[in-house]
């Protein structure tokens, strides 16, 4: 793994987006009482399903359920996949079968797949939310485009920015896909008592993103978050995982551990979302362990920081109450190489209903 830092390396930015800008002209009833909603939910999601995979048929059918997803926000196409990439022309014709079969107050994507991860040079969750081609590539060690989901305020992505946040509900059977879905609906308004347990390692290529965890402790005030910063390659065995984060190429006794529902894990790393055929760890061993939520890079990122999730933006839009989708995607400045892989909508911080 190359290893420049490039120019990522900065305090979090403010958030920012079409409500934080207008503020000065919002009328005082729009304020108190908000006519959008908070975050993400069923109505907002469109669910994709490829029908010549029978997990994905599976996948997707269950997840319609457990989230009672509407029956005219599901997509269904078809395409060969047992392979991991899909070229981009076949791509754009994917695409836009599944648009024609939704309408435009979809906010966002949730797949039903394992494979095809990723389509030429980008990841099929970041194809799927911005775009596909040759233009989003970066050529040897050089950024991507800034995502302009970044870190901002709003809950409409498609309506403000036209962005369509992806994530793959990504499992190799149907087992592991029930097991994810159930975690992610259970953690709903739980507001769980759990640990950020964030690793320092001593790969220092991966071990980049360290810099940011003397922010996590000022997102975690006054939550029922505890922080704990780790000088280890691994965590031991713990029961009570909500965050986990490392820089390393792979990390060991993860059966060991209790992920708390809801949980989001990643490891910084070149390959973490090539899911099934990486020569590094999978992200999908995170899902397997029990998160509820991973990240990971489809093709050689460089460590760059804002190609990876940033964990106290992460952390500080999932603690408020937005789904592991937002809160991720909003992590993560330069996303074109990355791979979202979970339960979208687990919101274990939302507030429960009266």
């Amino acid at each position: 793994m190359i290893a420049p830092l490039g120019a990522m390396l900065t305090m979090i930015p403010p958030p920012r987006g079409p409500e934080s800008s207008a503020i000065a002209v919002v009328s005082p009833d729009e304020i108190v009482a908000p006519t959008r909603p908070p975050r993400l939910g069923p109505r907002d999601v469109a669910v994709v399903i490829n029908t010549t995979d029978p997990l994905s048929v599976a996948i997707g059918n269950y997840y319609v359920r457990a989230r009672r997803i509407p029956a005219n926000n599901v997509a269904r196409v078809k395409f060969a996949f047992q392979r991991a990439d899909v070229p981009e022309a076949e791509f754009v014709a994917l695409k836009a079968a599944v648009e024609r079969q939704i309408g435009p107050r979809i906010q966002a994507y949730a797949l039903t797949w394992v494979r095809p991860y990723r389509v030429g040079c980008v990841s099929i969750t970041y194809a799927f939310a911005v775009g596909d081609g040759e233009k989003f590539c970066s050529k040897g060690c050089s950024t991507t485009p800034l995502s302009p989901y970044f870190n901002t305020f709003t809950s409409r992505p498609f309506e403000d920015l036209h962005v369509r946040p992806t994530m793959s509900i990504a499992a190799v059977d149907f087992e592991h896909a029930r097991a994810l879905i159930d975690r992610g609906v259970s953690a709903d308004g739980t507001t769980p008592l759990g640990t950020a347990y964030l690793l320092l390692t001593r790969d220092q290529a991966r071990n980049v993103r360290s810099a940011e965890y003397p922010q996590v402790p000022l997102v975690t005030a006054g939550t029922p978050v505890h922080t704990e910063v780790v000088p280890d390659t691994s965590v031991g065995k713990h029961t009570d995982i909500l965050f986990y984060f490392i820089g390393a190429a792979s990390v060991p006794d993860l059966a060991g551990n209790r992920f708390l529902p809801g949980a989001m894990a990643d490891h910084l790393t070149s390959f973490g979302g090539m899911l099934t055929d990486s020569p590094q760890m999978s992200s999908l061993r995170w899902l397997e362990a029990g998160a509820t939520g991973s990240y990971g890079t489809v093709v050689e990122p460089c460590n760059f920081l804002g190609k990876f999730p940033n964990i106290a933006v992460a952390m500080s839009h999932y603690l408020t109450g937005e789904t592991l989708l937002e809160a991720y995607w909003k992590s993560v400045a330069m996303p074109a190489q990355g791979l979202f892989i979970g339960e979208p909508l687990a919101a274990p911080f939302k507030p429960r209903a009266p």
